[in-house]
């Protein structure tokens, strides 16, 4: 078992069919759009709270060791703490390759973006009697 104490650890809610196939090792992406609502939790900011981009214009995912999943918001859930073995964004684009966005000030554009992330071993999991 991994020491877990000094780990950075990002906390998901995610569905019964997701959580089941993580730990069958089927889904080895977890995928997490990027809000002006979670962003603090999701990418990397500058002190002006601007997202800190590569070299390629994509922002930078904070740096997580691990993924603690819950399924659902009941106290009696299944948990599985999985290992991130890596983690990148990507921007939403249309049919046309252009970036999708929404403004949320007037004429200020907010470009949608997921965070994916590249899913390891699985540290420890709590799975309830079905």
């Amino acid at each position: 078992m991994k020491e877990t104490k000094d780990m950075k650890i990002l906390t998901l809610i995610i569905k019964q069919v997701y959580f089941d196939q993580i730990i069958a090792g089927t889904k080895k992406q977890e995928f997490r759009e990027i809000k002006p609502t979670n962003e603090k939790r999701l990418i990397q900011l500058d002190s002006e709270g601007y997202a800190i981009d590569d070299e390629n214009g994509n922002s930078l995912p904070v740096k997580y060791d691990a993924i603690r999943f819950y399924v659902g918001y009941n106290k009696d859930r299944d948990t599985a703490l999985v290992e991130v073995k890596d983690a990148y964004t990507q921007f939403f684009v249309d049919e046309n390759g252009e970036l999708l966005y929404y403004e949320i000030e007037e004429g200020k554009p907010y470009y949608l973006e997921q965070v994916v992330y590249e899913l390891g071993e699985i540290i420890e999991k709590q799975v309830k009697a079905k």
